[in-house]
């Protein structure tokens, strides 16, 4: 229909350098990208799970949410892409080396960083209280040598009735979040259950498999990026007369598409191998598989998951093993 010509034309007469007509072109594209995708947001929070009985999110939070989103992705991502901009505009046969150095550092820091300075601001992080189930989870984690340096409640139920629960911090500093919907509704063994589930993924190294892939699967892409740079077919294609970097990026991303489902299906196989694998050290090191299992059943029915999704669809999108799958499997595994 003509629009990025349109919107490049607009940002020609505002922006004389190219790097800010980047910006300008990228952002105004997030913007309406945003905009168009507000009320199915709205219709997803507040009627599809308003409607099963899971949605706690009070308008405010709703839109504090909105507000803090958007103000990170421009702090974060304007840098960021102004760099790859400046990248491809002056250093055309290295640039996607040179990009894909960055994106990886800037991915790195900030999985540090994410945990002390980006999660508290949509969440509170309160240390777990003294008791049995914060005794519980370090005497495992002492068994199984897990660096444990603290353990926090987070208070998932003020936006949803779902529970979950994760790792934060690298290296030695490892920390465990678990949301306060989960401590609620489940016993203390099948806390530390689903723990050893987790701890699991980081003994058998799943989690520097997956970084390590991410990043290998982030230089096909820049290279592949390096190749498609300032193609004139490609702007054709979109009725843009000028060709530029920015365009470039943006036209890359959308005919990428594909080949990223087809990655993302590589990597879902690679993912529900993995789950499995954690599940069998879960119930190896706590030696009562039927704590994983009891906790697998508390979380679908609470999630309201589909027990029996069509084994195309889970090839396609699942990253986890469907629920009764992962049971079968660990009822196998035999008892103390």
């Amino acid at each position: 229909m003509g629009g990025f010509a349109w919107l490049d034309e607009l940002v020609r007469g505002f922006a004389e350098y190219s790097i800010l007509r980047g910006l300008l072109f990228v952002g105004l594209l997030f913007t309406a990208s945003q905009i168009l995708s507000l009320p199915f947001e709205i219709y997803s929070t507040f009627v599809i799970e308003e409607k099963y009985g899971f949605n706690k999110t009070h308008w405010r939070t709703f839109l504090a949410d909105l507000a803090k989103t958007i103000l990170l992705s421009f702090l974060l991502g304007v840098p960021v892409l102004a760099l790859l901009l400046f990248f491809f505009e002056f250093f055309v046969g290295l640039a996607w080396l040179f990009g894909w150095i960055a994106v990886t550092c800037f991915s790195l820091l900030l999985t540090y960083l994410a945990p002390q300075l980006i999660l508290p601001l949509f969440n509170k992080f309160t240390q777990l209280g003294d008791g049995e189930l914060k005794d519980a989870i370090r005497a495992m984690a002492e068994k199984c040598d897990f660096p444990l340096k603290e353990v926090y409640e987070i208070d998932g139920s003020r936006r949803s009735t779902k529970a979950n629960a994760f790792f934060t911090g690298l290296g030695r500093n490892k920390k465990i979040a678990l949301f306060d919907t989960l401590i609620e509704n489940h016993s203390v063994r099948e806390l530390v259950a689903v723990l050893a589930h987790e701890i699991g993924h980081y003994k058998k190294k799943h989690i520097t498999q997956r970084v390590v892939l991410g990043i290998l699967q982030m230089g096909v892409l820049f290279y592949m990026l390096g190749l498609f740079l300032n193609n004139r077919g490609l702007f054709d294609a979109f009725a843009v007369k000028e060709m530029s970097i920015y365009g470039s990026l943006i036209f890359f991303a959308l005919l990428f598409q594909p080949l990223s489902k087809l990655l993302g299906v590589g990597m879902m196989i690679f993912s529900r191998k993995n789950e499995y694998e954690a599940d069998a050290y879960a119930a190896e090191v706590t030696g009562h598989p039927e704590d994983l299992i009891n906790g697998l059943k508390q979380l679908s029915k609470e999630n309201l998951a589909n027990l029996t999704p069509h084994p195309f669809f889970v090839f396609m999108n699942y990253s986890h093993p469907p629920t009764l799958k992962r049971i079968k499997k660990l009822a196998s595994v035999p008892r103390e």
